[in-house]
C-alpha cells in the first residue's frame, strides 16, 4: 500500500520557519504545506496590493522561500501554500525570481486565483450570515470578499507537474487534501476518503497547535523543548489510513490529547464540518497511539459537499485609536485608575467623537471584568483606553489624551505608547458555487 507524507510548514502568516526548514531536511516528507491566511489576512492584503500592485502576498513568502526552496528542490518535495493571498501571480513571479537567483533549474510553478469575487458581491443580493442584509447594501465599504476554492485546482496543477503552487483563499485543509487525491487518483465525489484527507488537514493546518504548542499548559499538560517545536507530519495510505508524527527528535510532542484538542478547533459540529470538498463527519473519530508521536486516526467518514463557496468577507469598519501607560509600585492600582478617569472625563472635555470606547486595567480587569480582580493588590498595572472612530483624525486625539498623562496626571506613570489606524472587519457569506472559476496559470523556472 503506498504512502505519501505530508508535512505542515506553518500555521499562519507569522509563524516560525525554522520547523519548515527541519521538516524539509529530515521529515522524509514528498509535501511541504505552508497554510499562512487568516480571515483578516486577505483583507489586509488586498489593501496592500491597492497601494502596489506588485503587492498583495505574504510579506514572509521571500524569506520561507529562500530557505525551503532549495532543499525542496533537492529532496524532491512539492510545496503548495496559500501565501499568494491577495495576489497569488505576484507570489507566483517572485518564487519564480527566487529559483533563478539561486540556479535551483527548471521548476514549474503554479498560481492559482479566482477566489476574489468581491465586485459580484458589491452587486448580488447573497445575504450577510451575520446580519441578513444584502452584500450590495455594503458595496462602499467592501474591502475584499474571498470564495473558499475546494481541493480541484490544486490537484489539477500537481496533475500539469507543478513542482509550486502559490494560491490565495482556499480552504485551508484543502490544501493537505490536494496531495491525497492526485497521488492515490481518489474520485472527488468519494466522500469518505475525502472526509479522511479532509481530517489530516484539518489536524495539520495549524502546525504546531496539533504537536503540543498550543495544547502546552505548565503542571496540567506539560509539553517538554517547546522552543524547538516541530511541527506535524501526516503518513497517509492510498485506502485512507492516517498517522500523525513529528520529526524525531524535534521539541514538542504528538498524542491522542493533542489530537483531540486539534480536531475539535473551529469545528461547531464534528459531525457535519462544511468545507468546499465535503461534509465531513469527525464524530466517531479515534486516536490510537501506536508507538511514541505515532498516532493513528480512524473513523472519519464523509457525505456530499455543499453546493454553494463561504465567502470571507472584509469591510471597513472605521477607525481605533489607543494608548497605554504603566504604573509600578505602591498605590499602582489607585494611580491607574485615577488615570482612566482623567482620560474618560478628558475625552467628554474635548469633543473626541468615538462610537465606542474601552478602559482597561490590563491585568486586572482588561479580559474578565472585574471576576478575576488580583487580591492583594498588584504592584504593577498598565491601562489601556481604545475607541473606535468614524475619522483617523478623532482615533489619533484618544492616544494623545493618554500619552498627555506623563505630565498631566498620576505620579510615576512610564512607557507611554500610541496608535491609531483603520479597522478592516469581517463578516461572512455563502456565494454559489458554479459562480466561482478558479484560475490556473503557469510560470517556468
Amino acid at each position: 500500500m503506498r504512502t505519501i507524507r505530508i508535512g505542515s510548514g506553518a500555521g499562519y502568516s507569522g509563524d516560525r520557519i525554522e520547523p519548515a526548514v527541519e521538516l524539509a531536511e529530515k521529515g522524509n516528507i514528498n509535501y511541504l504545506v505552508f497554510e499562512c491566511l487568516a480571515e483578516r489576512t486577505i483583507a489586509i492584503a488586498q489593501n496592500a496590493k491597492l497601494n502596489d500592485p506588485t503587492k498583495g502576498y505574504d510579506p514572509l513568502l521571500v524569506e520561507r522561500f529562500e530557505a525551503v526552496l532549495p532543499i525542496c528542490k533537492k529532496n524532491g518535495i512539492k510545496i503548495i501554500t496559500n501565501m499568494g493571498a491577495a495576489n497569488p501571480q505576484a507570489g507566483a513571479a517572485k518564487v519564480r525570481e527566487i529559483a533563478t537567483r539561486l540556479g535551483l533549474g527548471k521548476l514549474k510553478i503554479a498560481a492559482i486565483s479566482g477566489d476574489d469575487v468581491v465586485e459580484a458581491l458589491k452587486v448580488s443580493d447573497t445575504k450577510i450570515l451575520e446580519t441578513g442584509a444584502p452584500a450590495s447594501s455594503m458595496a462602499d465599504v467592501l474591502v475584499s470578499a474571498n470564495a473558499y476554492v475546494g481541493a480541484a485546482p490544486m490537484v489539477e496543477a500537481l496533475a500539469n507537474g507543478a513542482d509550486v503552487i502559490i494560491t490565495g483563499r482556499v480552504a485551508d485543509p484543502s490544501m493537505f487534501l490536494a496531495p491525497q487525491i492526485h497521488e492515490f487518483g481518489w474520485s472527488q465525489d468519494d466522500w469518505d476518503k475525502i472526509g479522511k484527507g479532509t481530517a489530516v488537514g484539518h489536524l495539520l493546518e495549524c502546525g504546531g497547535q496539533v504537536t503540543g504548542g498550543y495544547y502546552a499548559e505548565p503542571g496540567k499538560k506539560d509539553v517538554a523543548d517547546l522552543a524547538r517545536l516541530g511541527f506535524p507530519i501526516a503518513e497517509v495510505s492510498e485506502d485512507g489510513a492516517i498517522v500523525i508524527t513529528k520529526v524525531e527528535g524535534s521539541g514538542g510532542k504528538v498524542t491522542e490529547h493533542t489530537c483531540k484538542e486539534q480536531i475539535l478547533y473551529e469545528v461547531h459540529d464534528p459531525k457535519t464540518y462544511l468545507t468546499p470538498d465535503v461534509t465531513a463527519d469527525f464524530s466517531q473519530i479515534t486516536f490510537t497511539e501506536i508507538a511514541p508521536n505515532r498516532i493513528k486516526v480512524g473513523g472519519v467518514t464523509g457525505r456530499a459537499r455543499t453546493d454553494t463557496f463561504k465567502v470571507s468577507v472584509g469591510y471597513n469598519d472605521g477607525y481605533m485609536g489607543e494608548g497605554q501607560i504603566s504604573y509600578a509600585g505602591p498605590g499602582a492600582l489607585a494611580r491607574a485608575q485615577l488615570a482612566l478617569d482623567i482620560v474618560r472625563e478628558r475625552l467628554k472635555i474635548t469633543g473626541v467623537k468615538a462610537n465606542e470606547l474601552r478602559f482597561d486595567l490590563i491585568g486586572v480587569n482588561s479580559i474578565h471584568a472585574d471576576v478575576l480582580a488580583p487580591a492583594p493588590e498588584p504592584t504593577e498595572v498598565r491601562i489601556r483606553v481604545t475607541g473606535r472612530c468614524d475619522s483617523m483624525k478623532e482615533a489619533v486625539r484618544i492616544g494623545n489624551e493618554v500619552e498627555t498623562l506623563y505630565t498631566n496626571g498620576p505620579a510615576s506613570g512610564g512607557g507611554a505608547t500610541k496608535s491609531a489606524k483603520q479597522v478592516v472587519a469581517m463578516l461572512s457569506a455563502l456565494f454559489p458555487r458554479d459562480k466561482v472559476v478558479p484560475v490556473i496559470e503557469y510560470l517556468e523556472a
